[in-house]
C-alpha cells in the first residue's frame, strides 16, 4: 500500500477534500455536504461508488495551516492521521501531494521532502516566480521525483477530440475563470495538449482580473487565452485546417482521477509519465505572462531563465 500525506489548503482549493475521496474510494456523505465547495460533492455524488478509490494507495496523513480544518478535511475524506507539522509525515508515508495552488509557497513546502528522495506531486502552478523555477530545474535535472501539472493533461475533451476531422490546428482561442497565477496554468496545459510545445513569445494584454494573452509558437502558429475571473465556463475554440471545434471542459472527476493515477504509478515504478521540460515551459508561460502584464509588453520564453 502506497501511504500518501496530504499537504496544505489554499483559499479557494477544495483539492485536499476531493482528492483525498478520489484516493481512498469513499468519504462521509452529510460532511461532504456542508464542505465549503458544493461543487465536490456535486460531481463526486454523480460517480457509482466503483469509480471511487485508487487501487494500492490512501492518504493516511493530513496537515494544513488550520488544524481544524485539518481535522474536518480528514473526518470528510476518511483520512486517519492530522499532523502539527508537514515534516511529522516523514518516515509515515512514501509519497507526498501538495494541495495548494499557491506557486509561490510550493518550493519551501516541499523542500523536505525532494531533499529526502520522497515521491511528491505539486499541485498547479508548479511556482510563479523565476527564482523558485531555477531551483526546480536544478532538482529537474538531478532526476528528484517531482511531478507537477494541471489537470487540464487529461482532460476527457481534450482526449476525445477527433484530431482528424480537425486536422492540423492553426489556432486557438481559450476561456477559463478565475486568476492568471493560479489557473492560467489550466487553459495553458490543455492548449500544450491540443497544440504541442515550442511556445515562443506571450503578451499579456489585459490586468489582474481581465487577463487576456497572445501566445506564439517558434513555427508561427497562435493562440489567444483569456483568464477571467468571474468566467462561467471553460473551453476552447480550436481552428484546424479541415474543421473548426468548440470543446467545453466540464469532466472534473475523470481528470482528477486520472492525475492522481499518473502519480500514484509514478511512485510505484520511478518512472517519469511526461518530461520534465514540459512542466518547466508551461511555468515559464506563466511567470511570463505575469512578467508581460507588469512591463505591458511581449516576453520571450527564452528570456526567462536566461
Amino acid at each position: 500500500m502506497i501511504r500518501i500525506a496530504m499537504l496544505g489548503r489554499s483559499e479557494g482549493n477544495g483539492h485536499p477534500y476531493s482528492w483525498s475521496a478520489i484516493i481512498n474510494g469513499g468519504y462521509d456523505e452529510e460532511m461532504m455536504k456542508v464542505c465549503p465547495f458544493p461543487i465536490i460533492y456535486e460531481y463526486l455524488s454523480r460517480q457509482p461508488k466503483e469509480n471511487l478509490g485508487i487501487t494500492g494507495a490512501k492518504v493516511t496523513h493530513i496537515w494544513a495551516e488550520d488544524k481544524e480544518e485539518a481535522q474536518r478535511i480528514a473526518k470528510t475524506s476518511l483520512i486517519e492521521n492530522v499532523v502539527d507539522d508537514p515534516e511529522d509525515v516523514i518516515g509515515k508515508v512514501d509519497a507526498v501531494i501538495i494541495a495548494e495552488d499557491v506557486g509561490s509557497r510550493h518550493l519551501s513546502l516541499a523542500l523536505p521532502f525532494i531533499k529526502r528522495n520522497i515521491p511528491i506531486f505539486i499541485d498547479k502552478p508548479l511556482t510563479d516566480n523565476e527564482e523558485d523555477l531555477k531551483v526546480f530545474v536544478s532538482f529537474f535535472r538531478e532526476r528528484k521525483p517531482i511531478l507537477s501539472s494541471s489537470s487540464y493533461r487529461y482532460a476527457k475533451e481534450i482526449e476525445n477530440l477527433d484530431r482528424e476531422e480537425v486536422g492540423k490546428i492553426l489556432f486557438i482561442d481559450g476561456l477559463i475563470n478565475k486568476s492568471w497565477e493560479k489557473y492560467g496554468v489550466h487553459c495553458i496545459e490543455g492548449l500544450c495538449q491540443l497544440m504541442g510545445y515550442g511556445i515562443e513569445e506571450v503578451y499579456n494584454l489585459g490586468d489582474e482580473k481581465v487577463n487576456i494573452v497572445y501566445i506564439k509558437y517558434n513555427d508561427k502558429r497562435q493562440a489567444i487565452v483569456n483568464v477571467i475571473y468571474p468566467a462561467q465556463i471553460s473551453r476552447y475554440d480550436i481552428i484546424g485546417e479541415k474543421a473548426t471545434k468548440t470543446i467545453l471542459i466540464s469532466d472534473s472527476f475523470y481528470m482528477f482521477k486520472r492525475q492522481l493515477q499518473t502519480f500514484v504509478d509514478f511512485v510505484r515504478t520511478g518512472k517519469f509519465p511526461y518530461p520534465p521540460e514540459e512542466t518547466i515551459e508551461i511555468t515559464k508561460v506563466i511567470i511570463a505572462g505575469i512578467r508581460s502584464r507588469e512591463k505591458r509588453e511581449p516576453i520571450k520564453i527564452s528570456d526567462i531563465l536566461k
